[in-house]
């Protein structure tokens, strides 16, 4: 009988159906959208995901919040009551406060419950690039790893995991600070979409830049070249409600690779607050580790 359970961000942004098939414990992040506020639950069952991004389409603004260490025990608590350790793997550190609020709960919690383990890891991801690394975790469990084995494979996972980015609307980047005012208004008079990464360090950073679309899938294929993916694992993409971009990017890797195995989903409001509709990632496994970037 396994004696540790799996939790989650719902920034994971995996389909609700996977989720519940890895047994994976979610904790929802809350959003506000024109002043009304949401929790961010996998299927969306406060607000469909299409709504949030026809209504950021409209001019509404949309913003998030961490996860406090009260909301952190609250998850816990009747697992740890059960006698059951917990792994938790959270949003990367770098964009959000909520894994320095799940430390400060890991310790009040196990001073409360002694005996109980809890071991927070800081994914240095978001999006489906965490959901790749809880695909790692829940694998790991079911093929009877320990408590401390699986939260191994999961740091060592952390490194070689890629996940770049295109993103449409450059306002969002400019309202975020990743782009200037300027650069916004000129990039999109010219079609230019940012390309960004998630470095080593967790770090959403801009690497360079394509004109138009179908160039940024190109640039995505040749990533993984570069970084020697690693073959025959899941393949993750995200995208801000751009299905039909999805589709061709999976068509794109399908041609070139012959890869099948690849999950498709929607990037969830907490993280398309931040990114805006249109955006596009890939998240991959690879032999390479991440490029680290300043």
């Amino acid at each position: 009988m396994k004696n540790y359970v799996i939790f989650v961000d719902s920034t994971v942004d995996l389909p609700d159906k996977m989720a519940k098939d890895l047994d994976l414990n979610v904790i929802p992040y809350i959003y506000t959208l024109d002043g009304k506020e949401y929790h961010n639950h996998l299927d969306y069952r406060e607000l469909p995901v299409k709504d949030f991004y026809n209504a950021l389409r409209e001019g509404k603004m949309g913003t998030t919040t961490q996860v406090t260490s009260h909301r952190y025990m609250e998850a816990w608590k009747p697992y740890l009551e059960d006698g059951k350790n917990i792994l938790y793997m959270c949003l990367s550190s770098m964009l959000s406060k909520s894994y320095d609020q799940s430390v400060l709960a890991s310790r009040e919690a196990m001073e409360t419950y002694p005996g109980c383990k809890i071991i927070t890891i800081d994914s240095k991801a978001a999006s489906l690039g965490q959901g790749l690394l809880a695909v790692k975790a829940a694998k790991a469990r079911d093929e009877g790893k320990t408590l401390d084995e699986a939260a191994k494979i999961v740091e060592d996972a952390v490194k070689t995991q890629h996940t770049w980015v295109m993103a449409d609307d450059l306002h969002h980047l400019k309202r975020g600070g990743r782009i200037s005012g300027a650069k916004a208004v000129i990039g999109t008079m010219l079609n230019v979409k940012p390309i960004l990464t998630i470095s080593d360090k967790g770090k959403l950073a801009p690497v360079g830049k394509a004109r138009g679309r179908n160039k940024a899938l190109s640039l995505f294929l040749e990533n993984m070249e570069k970084y020697e993916y690693a073959k025959g694992e899941t393949i993750f993409i995200a995208h801000s409600d751009v299905p039909e971009l999805a589709r061709q990017l999976v068509e794109m890797i399908g041609e070139k690779f012959g890869e099948k195995d690849i999950v498709v989903n929607e990037i969830g409001p907490v993280i398309g607050s931040h990114t805006g509709p249109g955006t596009i990632a890939i998240m991959f496994n690879a032999k390479k580790e991440r490029i680290s970037v300043e």
